[in-house]
């Protein structure tokens, strides 16, 4: 048996937190594909990462106990036993790491590629001894709008759940870390397999705080396109349809994946967990129609920013016209006594250069004139749109 690191008391597993990063995590993925001619099996990783760090949780109804393992090769005792033993491994790091836990716990080698070439499309693969899960967790930020995205790998035995976290420093399943510490519910009384839905429940459940927050934004930008549409918001709303379809992407297949661990079944998930799953499915149906809305909501969102962007043009080409119309007649008046007519030639030309009241004459004329044409304007209701709209 190995040293322990840690009281059973000490099984908190906060992960620390991180500053927040600059580049947005919810730019669509490219999901991962090899390229031609490639061996299968084949590893990407890089060569002088650092290897990942094992946590490895085991319980059973009377206890639980927490442990960071120095090596893949410490798992091996944990395997066999009658305790479920969760492995969590926290990082993807080197390939001579994962090499070693290809041994240890009897992977196949495309299993192996599938949890270390990231991302993978969300799939169930039954291998067996062997439920392999591939999902999608995303986590919002702590800061602004947006989300971390990242994969997690679920390798099911008998009595073993093996994890693989993409990134290490954060994740959803710290409910269910406190849950196994605290004896809460019946996880420590069922198998691996509970766990296993125990912890794609939690990962469904991490969307629904993200669509919240664009739910936020979206009414906020009804408001804003509506009011006051600019060049931002246009920039605001292309951008949500974006991480929209990067959401849409992590959970279609995802809902398909457990719909098939639902269909299909395994030997390695019992009857009673597969009830859960289908609760687990119909939050994962539930996010799929959210999504959906909320992608619809976008484009509309769209159509109402083109709309107010050539009403707002209208309105002012409006404004425009009418202040066009008002001095045409004045530039008439201008123009025709602008010109450079010798009353000493002919008495009919232009006599009104020599009256004595004739320049305010003039000016009356033309105020007269427009003023005529505002109330004209006016009373045909062209300027009942330029008041500022009133909140109810």
């Amino acid at each position: 048996m190995m040293e322990r690191r840690l009281a059973a008391s000490e099984l908190a597993l906060e992960p620390e937190q991180v500053e927040e990063e600059e580049e947005s995590a919810a730019e669509d993925f490219v999901e991962y594909y090899d390229e031609p001619g490639t061996i299968p099996g084949t590893l990407d990783l890089e060569e002088d990462a650092l290897p990942p760090t094992i946590v490895l949780i085991d319980y059973n109804e009377t206890k639980a106990s927490r442990v960071v393992l120095d090596s893949p090769a410490a798992c091996a005792p944990y395997l066999d036993s009658e305790s479920v033993s969760w492995v969590d491994v926290m990082g993807l790091g080197n390939e001579s790491t994962w090499r070693r836990m290809e041994k240890v716990f009897d992977l196949h080698p495309l299993v192996l590629e599938d949890v270390v070439n990231v991302p993978q499309r969300p799939k169930v693969e039954d291998h067996e001894d062997q439920l392999v899960i591939i999902a999608r967790m995303v986590i919002p930020k702590e800061k602004g709008i947006g989300f971390h995205s990242e994969q997690v790998s679920f390798v099911l035995g008998k009595h073993y759940l093996l994890t693989v976290q993409e990134e290490p420093e954060q994740d959803c399943f710290q409910p269910v870390r406190d849950r196994i510490r605290h004896d809460k519910g019946i996880i420590r009384k069922r198998g691996a397999d509970y766990l296993a839905y125990s912890l794609i429940d939690s990962i469904i459940d991490g969307y629904f705080p993200v669509l919240e927050a664009y739910g936020e934004q979206i009414d906020q930008l009804e408001d804003e396109v509506v009011t006051q549409p600019t060049r931002r918001t246009l920039e605001k709303i292309y951008q949500i349809r974006r991480e929209l379809l990067a959401l849409r992407r992590a959970i279609w297949p995802q809902r398909d994946a457990l719909n098939s661990l639902i269909r299909d079944g395994s030997d390695l998930i019992s009857p009673d967990v597969r009830i859960y799953l289908r609760d687990c499915y119909d939050h994962a149906v539930q996010v799929m129609d959210i999504v959906e809305t909320y992608r619809e909501l976008s484009s509309g969102l769209m159509d109402v920013y083109l709309s107010s962007i050539s009403n707002k043009m209208n309105e002012i080409m409006k404004l425009l016209t009418v202040i066009s119309s008002i001095f045409i007649p004045l530039t008439f008046i201008a123009g025709v006594y602008g010109m450079n007519f010798n009353t000493e030639k002919s008495p009919w030309n232009m006599p009104e250069l020599n009256w004595y009241w004739g320049y305010p004459l003039c000016w009356a004329t033309m105020i007269a004139t427009a003023a005529g044409l505002v109330v004209f304007f006016w009373r045909r209701g062209w300027f009942e749109n330029y008041s500022t709209l009133k909140d109810d």
